[in-house]
This record gives C-alpha cells, sequence and structure tokens, in this order.
C-alpha cells in the first residue's frame, strides 16, 4: 500500500510502497500505524484514494490519503502534479469524515462531548476503520473505559441513537450505551461493549441474542407510529422499488436483456408472493438490517447487538435469514430453530419457518436495493467496494424462482 500524506494545504508525497496485513481496505488500524512510523508523526486515514484487487474491497494494491496531526519536520513539503492534485482534490458525495476538515470536527465534537460527561479524552484517538458507509474510532477516557466514535451520512443511513433507544426501551442490555448523539451531523459516541464479535457463535449465544431481538421486534410492532422515521423496506414497498429498480438497471452495466426480462417477470407476480407472506402472520417491525453474527458482541456472559446504521420498517424474515450466510449449515438449522420458536411464542399461530422460505427473494431484494443506496450516495473512488453487489443480489432473486410459484 501506498499513501499520499499531507498537513493542512502542504503535500508531503507518496510513503511507500509498503507491505501491510490490510485485509479489508476499510480497516486502517495498522494503515494508520505505518504511516505514522514512516512521517515520524500521528497521522490518521481520510480516505481511499485507488484499490486494485481480484477481490474487490479486499487485499491487493491499495492507496490512501492521510492527514499528518503534527507537521512532520523529518519530510519536506513539495508541489502537487496534476494527476495527484485531482485525486486529492473535492469531489462530489465524498463522505464528511473522509476530508481533514470533516474528521477533525468530529473528533472535536466527541472530545467534548467526553469532557461533559466527566469522562475526558485521556490520549490519541485509535482509528479503527474508515469507508464510505461509515468511520469508526477508539477513544481512552479518564475513567479507564474506552468510547468509540461512529460517523455515518444521515442522508441514507438510520438514526442509530433514535433506533437504539427504541430498541432499549425494551430490553436495555440488547444494546450498545449511547454517550451523546449529532443526528443531522451523522456522529454517534458509544459506550465500549466488552467482548469479542460472534463471528462464530456458540448455540448458546444465539439462544440468547435472537429470541431478545424478537421480543423486542413483537414489542415494537404495536408501535407504528415511533417507527415512522425509519425508511421503509417493507414487502409493498420493496416490491414497487423493484419496478423502479430495474428502470434504471436497464441503462447499466450488469444485467443482461434476458435476466432483466425475468426480474420483469419475477415483479410481475411477486403480489401473490406477498399475499402469502402476510398469511404466515407476523407483524412488520424495526429491522436491524444488517443481523450477521459479527454484529453480536459477547463476552461469554453477556451479549450485545451493534451497528444500527441499515436499520429499517419491514419483515422480520429479512433479519431471520441474515446470519445464514455466515453459519455452517448445522449452525444455520440451530440459528433458524431458535428463531421460528421464538416468533412462535409472540406470535400465536404465526407461521415463522414458511415466511423463511418465502421471504427469500426479498430478501436479496432488499440487500440488492441498499447496496444501489450506497452507490448512489458515495464518491466514485469509492465504487469498487460495492459496484458488482446489486446486480449479483437480483441475480440471486432470480436463483429463488418464479414468485407466482414459489412455496
Amino acid at each position: 500500500m501506498t499513501v499520499d500524506l499531507t498537513f493542512g494545504d502542504e503535500y508531503f508525497g507518496l510513503l511507500g510502497p509498503y507491505e501491510v496485513e490490510v485485509g479489508w481496505w476499510s480497516s486502517v488500524d495498522g494503515v494508520v500505524a505505518r504511516a505514522a512510523e514512516a512521517a515520524g508523526v500521528p497521522v490518521l486515514v481520510t480516505r481511499l484514494v485507488d484499490g486494485h484487487s481480484e477481490e474487490p474491497g479486499h487485499g491487493g494494491w491499495v492507496r490512501y490519503h492521510a492527514e499528518a496531526l503534527r507537521r512532520p519536520a523529518a519530510l519536506g513539503s513539495r508541489p502537487l502534479d496534476g494527476d495527484t492534485a485531482a485525486l486529492l482534490g473535492p469531489a462530489e458525495r465524498r463522505a464528511a469524515w473522509a476530508t481533514p476538515r470533516g474528521l477533525g470536527e468530529a473528533l472535536a465534537w466527541a472530545e467534548a462531548e467526553l469532557a461533559a460527561a466527566g469522562r475526558p479524552l485521556a490520549g490519541p484517538a485509535r482509528q479503527i476503520r474508515t469507508w464510505n458507509l461509515s468511520g469508526l474510532l477508539r477513544l481512552p477516557t479518564a475513567t479507564g473505559a474506552d468510547a468509540w466514535l461512529k460517523t455515518t451520512t444521515p442522508t441514507f443511513n438510520a438514526l442509530e441513537g433514535e433506533v437504539i433507544a427504541l430498541l432499549g426501551g425494551v430490553d436495555r442490555g440488547l444494546v450498545p450505551t449511547v454517550l451523546a448523539a449529532d443526528p443531522a451531523g451523522g456522529r454517534l459516541l458509544l459506550d465500549h461493549v466488552p467482548g469479542e464479535d460472534c463471528w462464530s457463535p456458540s448455540a448458546g449465544t444465539v439462544a440468547d441474542v435472537v429470541p431478545r431481538l424478537v421480543a423486542a421486534q413483537a414489542a415494537l410492532a404495536d408501535r407504528r407510529g415511533d417507527l415512522a422515521a425509519l425508511r421503509d423496506r417493507t414487502p409493498r414497498t420493496l416490491a414497487a422499488q423493484l419496478t423502479t429498480l430495474l428502470d434504471r438497471r436497464a441503462a447499466e452495466t450488469g444485467l443482461t436483456p434476458g435476466e432483466l426480462d425475468r426480474l420483469g417477470a419475477f415483479a410481475a407476480g411477486l403480489s401473490g408472493l406477498l399475499e402469502r407472506l402476510a398469511a404466515c402472520g407476523l407483524p412488520e417491525t424495526l429491522l436491524h438490517g444488517d443481523f450477521h453474527p459479527g454484529n453480536w458482541r459477547s463476552d461469554g456472559a453477556n451479549a450485545v447487538v451493534v451497528d444500527y446504521a441499515d436499520s429499517c420498517l419491514g419483515h422480520p424474515a429479512l433479519d431471520g435469514l441474515r446470519p445464514r450466510a455466515y453459519l455452517a449449515p448445522e449452525a444455520w438449522q440451530h440459528h433458524a430453530r431458535v428463531w421460528t420458536e421464538a416468533w412462535r411464542r409472540h406470535a400465536p399461530g404465526c407461521d415463522p419457518r414458511r415466511a423463511l422460505e418465502l421471504a427469500e427473494p426479498l430478501y436479496h431484494l432488499s440487500y440488492a436495493l441498499r447496496y444501489q443506496e450506497f452507490l448512489d450516495h458515495i464518491e466514485p473512488s469509492e465504487r469498487p467496494y460495492h459496484e458488482g453487489d446489486p446486480a449479483a443480489e437480483l441475480r440471486a432473486v432470480l436463483a429463488c424462482g418464479p414468485s407466482d410459484r414459489r412455496a
């Protein structure tokens, strides 16, 4: 990887290339450490400038822009050439935290909020992640307990503080503690959640987390007015949005004319599928939106669900299906049983197992729409993260079979 280093209006050249275990391009803690070592001063990554890999978003060759937090005396500044100036210059739809000024303002806001809460900052922020969807920094405090600053774009993400408040009103332990929120600025300050991310959750963790989310969703389903501000991903809205998306995809790359025709036929038969899904008896409610086990965090005794940027109003089977891609077949069957039994307790007479089967194409459709939403709101250099995702999810819809003949 290489790093373009700036400090204010000064440019200090392209650092590297360096061998760094980058993994996902958005995971920048290792990049920050290597660039700071080379510059001799603390730095923070503002954004991805360019990246090339056989697996977009992961590995390969990557170029970042980093801002020095102090002027690097050991390096000489130099004029920008035209190509580099174009790469580092302003861009339409750039995230606020992907600029030195925006990143500095977010950190200043977090520092002020921590001081007001009696937990003043006790050291430099550790940057964990930054990309088109969010930024994440870990902040040490004088009380010994770390805090986390998360930045998102309000125009296409849920207001996480409000979602957490809704779920926390039903089950306080299910969600992280919000220390401060700036909805208009897309900033959230969270208390540290002890433990590890549950990428390979135990059966006990599944049996704990899943019924608690279901219980909260069942309780909130009766409070439709409180959910009015959520993005609408209910089944009928998904059906309408598919037609709009197909009108766009006809003029874009990624799908063949034959695939578009088949998707049009799928859309034409959706009304029957929606009726059968509604007959399963599960209520529309608040969805986490990305309920995979990597967003569950457990210390072995307590489990918390994090990351609510994708939250929306929709059919709960979409959350129920999300862990499947992350679990081995046996673990998925256990999860499905736990989820099904939980909904039967909270909605007597419902048929959640059939709902999981019927909702599968809507699950893929919801992610096709979400990925397209990402592409519509991010700057060009960030598009490699998601470029082929809408088409891939729409092909998964087709793989489910005709909508008017789903069981």
